[in-house]
């Protein structure tokens, strides 16, 4: 066996010993209650480690420093400043070193430092600081660096723009708007822009190019720049009262020019292949171009170069490429990724060009007309070219424009007319293309298009056919654009009829190409034909559920092998993770969804029920967080479905609560819905099974008394209090008493409910337990002091009971008290006894606007209504649709700039709220005012069926006739119009019990 040498063997001890050391400081120098005794970091042991790191990581070798520069980031993080005082002045010691490498290790320590404040809004005067006193300095050592051509200056230099990129991500000082301080720092950007990379020991391989650390010092600095401009410098782009608008519009006279010449040049070399320009560079080029666009100044220097830059740099960045064909060949799952499925990537060339152009098109007219000739020239050629002078990779270019530029074209008639024969000439044929890339190219043309109206039906049959012949494709990325394409083609009567026939066999290539690649488009895709075809799939509805529950199972085996518990995971193991996750729930989602769809059908949900559970255990037990949420949709749908509670999910019930006591307490809203459920749909079974009611109990208790939580959570806890009181009344007594005191942790201390809706929710408990029993409740209340307290908070927040739901409780909960004698009554009551009364009356007063409001909201969503046709609908599809020609309308003029909709979107909500803010109301009691609680549509109760009106006049007639005493002491002070309101809740409670009969007997008779 071979001995490892000693001075080989004492860097890997070395190295071990570091990755130690950081996991050490990470997991520990932040202290809580949490810490293990043993491994607590003592203050003495905290200073020896912060006088000593910056020693250390100018000694270290460059393996063992990495782990050193996380230590170090943990401890400012932490201490720095107060606890870390003179780490400023070791900094700057080091700077001021003759000696390089302890210059290198200093601006180290100062981009570490300021990486802590990158993202922080507040507590900037660190920064300043730093900016006053390091950034002169260290300025003029990146200058002297600029010439330089070793590795060692790239290596500073890239250092140096860390430093300023970190102090501008979220704010740029009044010291940096100086142009004392612009000009220098600008121009030592523009020079390492325009710098030739030395060549000398430059690696072959582009991947490792790219990482070169003269590339990357480029790419700092080009990122400075962006970011100036982007974020400070483009008038467009700023509110009309930024404080960065004088800034704006010097730099946008004075500087952006310059940047944009230097960019220009930059390309030119690239086009005329005299200079590389790594991916990273690309994209941020075409990031500055596409903001250039928006400025009337930068947009005039530009126009003149609009179409050399569409054809020579936009245009061959969206061809199909050598390198995009081999990852296609070597791994066609991670093509799928990388291209098709891709959420936008911020760092992609070509996602960069496509944004450029279509900002061009959107806004310019004549860059629009620019686009479409060329996009129209390449694919006449290619079409006119005999087959050996074919350019494929042109032409998938050719189609990848007009396709990014879909939805200017349909909003415009007169382009929209024209494209059916571009189909039926350019995209049709490709669907039998000898090239692969062509066949999945023109699945994505009809998705894009898939708003088009065909005038000839033929060509929708055509379009059908080509679909799912290459959903039979044996290449798996041609596969999966048939399939994301077929989904929004759903809405052609034509092809929805003819995929009925074929339901099965999408569902099975859904379903298996899922199981080869997880993208969570795909779910998406099934869950649109479960919910559309539910009826059509219910044959083989329980196969398919089987299937879903084997994927996902699946998913999360594969996840399990693949999680790393190392601490340091990479980008791409992160990545594939993610992409797990979001394909697990999309499954999720999807079996939820066909749930939801068959809950007409008894006999299949039980089946569905029985092939879920296993999903359902695996995630509880395996505790799964990222998972829980669509697990927890997923009981909500079997109990709601059945509108039962089988043995099976009585089994769930156990899990449930296990689960929230060992790993889901902070997911209590999310089983909300469940736990709801369970109460209402198995009533019969809470109210007898004692274990049953005390794990709700606890459930309700745990979120209310736990520090962990917040209000949204208790909210929750107040809810799930309501549905056992509601569904169970007369069935939990025991723990009237104990709810109430949980409650009253809350009401009686002042300031203690921050939220409007924990108020009305906490309120609400106390309601329904005076519904629930009115007498011990009343009881309770006195002989805790509670009385008073409680009225008076009931009273001044009735204006906050603005739903249906809220009033109808309000009004049952009154009539409660009502039906208690008044000598039996709590003496706060008894001397404010009309204002019972009152209350009762208030609520009947805003019920009918309440239910008007809930109507409509129901309209708007299309709740109850099986016309899908209405009026609301129409004129909602007509608000959306806009000018046929409306794309005209953005564009502008070249003379004027295009504002920014984020920007005048925030500027507009500014200007909305200094309108409507009552002028007497200070900042910082803003949180209440305007703060109406929304309708819970979908949410279901006892009282839904419950007529209040009728309710009302039982108990007041009951107590007109029965106990006189109470009724004359209650009506006293009536005016004659409370009177004859009165009189009409009456007239309205009779002829509602008349209908009621009228319609029992109508369906008696049907």
């Amino acid at each position: 066996m071979q001995i490892i040498g000693s001075e080989e063997s004492e860097v890997h001890v070395r190295q071990a010993a570091s990755i130690y050391f950081k996991n050490a400081i990470r997991r520990y120098w932040f202290e809580t209650e949490a810490t293990p005794a043993h491994l607590k970091i003592s203050e003495s042991d905290k200073e020896t480690i912060k006088s000593n790191i910056l020693q250390l990581l100018a000694s270290a070798p460059t393996v063992i420093r990495t782990q050193l520069i996380t230590v170090l980031g943990t401890i400012l993080s932490n201490d720095f400043p107060a606890k870390y005082p003179g780490y400023l002045n070791a900094v700057q010691t080091m700077l001021q070193s003759q000696d390089p490498k302890v210059v290198f290790v200093g601006l180290i320590a100062l981009k570490e430092v300021l990486r802590v404040y990158k993202f922080k809004i507040e507590e900037r005067e660190p920064v300043d600081e730093i900016i006053a006193t390091f950034f002169p300095a260290i300025q003029q050592i990146g200058a002297g660096l600029i010439s330089a051509n070793n590795v060692e200056a790239a290596e500073m230099l890239k250092l140096i723009f860390k430093c300023y990129h970190y102090t501008i991500q979220i704010d740029l000082s009044e010291r940096q708007r100086d142009s004392a301080s612009l000009i220098p720092w600008g121009t030592l950007f523009l020079q390492m822009i325009e710098k030739p990379v030395p060549t000398e020991g430059l690696p072959t391989d582009l991947e490792e190019l790219e990482k070169h650390p003269w590339w990357k010092a480029k790419r700092w600095a080009y990122q400075c720049l962006n970011r100036l401009y982007t974020r400070y410098g483009n008038p467009a782009e700023l509110v009309s009262d930024s404080k960065f608008m004088p800034f704006a519009k010097a730099f946008v006279t004075n500087f952006a020019p310059n940047i944009l010449n230097a960019y220009l040049k930059q390309v030119e070399l690239w086009v005329s292949k005299q200079a590389w320009l790594s991916p990273r560079v690309l994209c941020l080029i075409g990031n500055f171009f596409e903001e250039c666009v928006k400025d009337k100044q930068i947009w005039a220097l530009m126009k003149p170069h609009s179409e050399t830059l569409i054809t020579h740099f936009v245009f061959p960045q969206l061809c199909f490429t050598e390198a995009d064909e081999t990852l296609w060949v070597d791994d066609a799952v991670e093509y799928v990724h990388a291209k098709v499925d891709k959420l936008e990537d911020f760092t992609s060339p070509s996602t960069a060009a496509i944004n450029f152009m279509t900002v061009m098109a959107r806004y310019r007219k004549n860059a629009f007309m620019q686009i479409l000739a060329l996009a129209n020239t390449v694919l006449q050629k290619y079409s006119e070219a005999p087959a050996e002078a074919k350019n494929p990779r042109e032409k998938d270019g050719a189609l990848v424009v007009i396709g990014n530029l879909a939805p200017l074209i349909l909003r415009k008639k007169s382009l929209a007319a024209m494209m059916e024969p571009v189909f039926t000439t350019h995209v049709f044929p490709d669907f039998k293309s000898q090239y692969p890339f062509l066949r999945a190219r023109a699945c994505e043309m009809i998705n894009q298009f898939s708003d088009l109206d065909f005038k000839d039906t033929n060509n929708i049959a055509i379009a059908f056919t080509g679909l799912m012949e290459c959903l039979r494709d044996s290449e798996l990325p041609v596969k999966v654009t048939a399939a994301l394409a077929l989904r929004p083609m759903i809405r052609h009567e034509e092809i929805y009829e003819a995929m009925k026939p074929h339901l099965q066999f999408i569902m099975h290539e859904l379903l298996a190409m899922t199981n080869q690649i997880d993208v969570d488009t795909l779910a998406e895709v099934m869950d649109e034909f479960v919910e559309v075809f539910a009826q059509d799939l219910a044959p083989f509805a329980v196969q398919l559920c089987e299937q879903l529950r084997d994927t996902f199972l699946r998913i999360c085996e594969d996840m399990a092998k693949g999680s790393d518990e190392a601490d340091d995971l990479t980008d791409a193991a992160i990545d594939e993770a993610s992409d797990k996750t979001m394909a697990a729930m999309g499954v999720l989602k999807t079996m939820g969804t066909l749930i939801i769809s068959l809950e007409s059908t008894p006999e299949v949900l039980n089946q569905l029920e029985i092939a879920l559970l296993p999903v359902i255990q695996f995630t509880l037990q395996n505790a799964i967080i990222d998972l829980f949420d669509g697990v927890f949709e997923i009981i909500d749908s079997c109990t709601f479905s059945g509108k039962a509670i089988s043995a099976n999910m009585w089994g769930v019930f156990e899990l449930i609560y296990k689960t929230f006591k060992e790993s889901a307490l902070d997911f209590i809203e999310e089983m909300l819905p469940s736990l709801e459920n369970y109460i209402m749909y198995g009533k019969e079974v809470v109210s007898s099974n004692e274990n049953v009611q005390h794990s709700i109990y606890d459930i309700i208790e745990t979120v209310m008394k736990s520090d962990r939580l917040g209000e949204n959570d208790r909210v929750s806890a107040c809810k799930l209090a309501e549905s056992l009181l509601l569904n169970c009344r007369g069935h939990v007594d025991k723990y009237l008493a104990p709810i109430l005191g949980l409650i009253f942790e809350y009401l009686v201390p002042k300031e203690r409910i921050q939220t409007v809706e924990f108020r009305v929710q906490a309120i609400e408990v106390v309601m329904n337990a005076l519904y629930y029993n009115p007498s011990v409740t009343l009881r309770l209340l006195e002989e805790n002091g509670w009385t008073q307290v409680f009225l008076t908070v009931w009273f001044t927040n009735l204006d906050k009971f603005s739903r249906v739901h809220d009033k109808k409780l309000s009004i049952v909960a009154l009539c409660s008290i009502l039906s208690v004698p008044v000598e039996q009554l709590p003496p706060a009551l008894q001397s404010g006894w009309p204002q019972v009364l009152n209350g009762i009356l208030s609520n009947f007063e805003g019920l009918p606007a309440a239910q008007a409001k809930r109507r409509d909201i129901e309209k708007m969503y299309n709740i109850g209504s099986d016309d899908e046709e209405d009026e609301g609908q129409t004129a909602l599809e007509a608000a959306l649709a806009g000018d046929d020609d409306g794309v005209e309308e953005e564009w502008v003029d070249d003379e004027e700039d295009v504002f920014d909709e984020g920007g005048e979107y925030l500027e507009y909500l500014a200007q909305q709220a200094s309108k409507s803010r009552p002028a007497d109301r200070e900042d910082d009691e803003e949180s209440e005012w305007d703060d109406e609680l929304e309708e819970e549509l979908y949410s279901e109760s006892p009282l839904d069926d419950l007529d209040p009106y009728i309710l009302f006049r039982d108990v007041f007639t009951g107590l007109q006739q029965h106990n006189p005493a109470s009724y004359n002491e209650l009506t006293k002070a009536t005016t004659p119009e409370q009177q004859e309101f009165i009189m009409g809740l009456i007239r309205t409670a009779e002829a509602n019990v008349a209908k009621a009969a009228e319609a029992a007997t109508e369906a008696a008779q049907a």
